[in-house]
């Protein structure tokens, strides 16, 4: 196995950590809205109201199948849909505070159990852990928050 096949495979351990930690903050929420609903309202939080369209292209939907999925959002008290003023064709869809508030619960029982994790290293460990992860995320394109920030996104 070469180096590269062996970091692919820590990569992909803990990727099955994380992926447990995500599971675990939402089996709360789970009988209240579906996985593809709750991407919806992660995306609405963080980007404010958007376009129909551009959240069905960002989550890759048919738009058929993605306003059926609205709908039940919506009648769920999780989203608002509107009129854009520019144009009246185009549909917003607004996350309501009930839902703005079932992600901050969610993110916060996941920042709790990422930092129970992380209290079992040491801070030395600490700083290897968010070196590697910054090297991997940059290898990876991901913007730094504060490049996010710059750009007001």
């Amino acid at each position: 196995m070469t180096a590269s096949d062996q970091t692919a495979e820590t990569i992909l351990r803990l990727s099955r950590s994380l992926l447990g930690v995500v599971a675990r903050s939402l089996t709360e929420v789970l009988d209240q809205v579906t996985l593809p609903q709750f991407r919806v309202l992660i995306l609405l939080a963080a980007d404010g109201p958007c376009r129909m369209s551009d959240l069905a292209d960002q989550l890759g939907a048919q738009p058929s199948t993605f306003t059926r999925l609205i709908a039940r959002l919506e009648s769920g008290g999780w989203v608002v849909r509107s009129h854009s003023a520019e144009d009246r064709r185009e549909v917003l869809v607004t996350s309501t505070p009930a839902a703005r508030q079932l992600v901050d619960e969610v993110t916060e029982r996941r920042r709790r159990q990422i930092a129970a994790i992380l209290s079992r290293l040491d801070p030395a460990q600490h700083e290897q852990l968010q070196q590697a992860f910054d090297l991997f995320a940059s290898a990876a394109d991901e913007p730094a928050i504060e490049e996010l920030l710059i750009l007001g996104l």
